[in-house]
């Protein structure tokens, strides 16, 4: 059987994104990275408004989009969360069984995101989120919009 070469780009693409994943975050294999990465974007994803949720997700390639959209429930979102903690708190329930430290968990996923993504997209996810949930972004996506001007 052949593999269309759109779904061949796709799992190459989500492959590069597990493994810097796994290689920026020290995590043990790419099934690790994997669990981190579906945690952290599912928190980020409930905590957004649905239209910038569904925008972030546009930026995705095609296999993290479909995993960035798994059991997603729109209705519910976006989730009240305000402080750090609770939002760490959420990915380490998302993360188990694995015992994996949420925060540097998060900064990974989302430098993940800063450098794959479109800037400008990025930047209006983290203007939507509280400012201590800001700071787990890289500093160079958080002023992004100061620089653009």
């Amino acid at each position: 059987m052949t593999v269309p070469p759109t779904i061949a780009h796709a799992v190459q693409q989500t492959q590069e994104w597990l493994k810097d994943l796994r290689d920026n975050g020290g995590l043990a294999s790419e099934a690790e990275a994997y669990s981190v990465l579906r945690a952290v974007l599912h928190q980020l994803r409930d905590r957004l408004t649905l239209g910038e949720a569904v925008d972030l997700g546009q930026q995705l390639p095609l296999i993290v989009r479909g995993i960035y959209f798994e059991g997603w429930r729109p209705s519910h979102a976006p989730e009240k969360i305000r402080s750090k903690q609770k939002f760490l708190d959420q990915v380490t329930m998302r993360l188990l069984p694995h015992q994996i430290p949420p925060e540097p968990a998060v900064r990974d996923v989302f430098a993940l995101l800063a450098h794959y993504c479109d800037p400008g997209e990025i930047s209006d996810v983290i203007g939507q989120l509280p400012d201590d949930i800001k700071k787990l972004w890289p500093v160079s996506a958080r002023t992004f919009r100061d620089r653009a001007l």
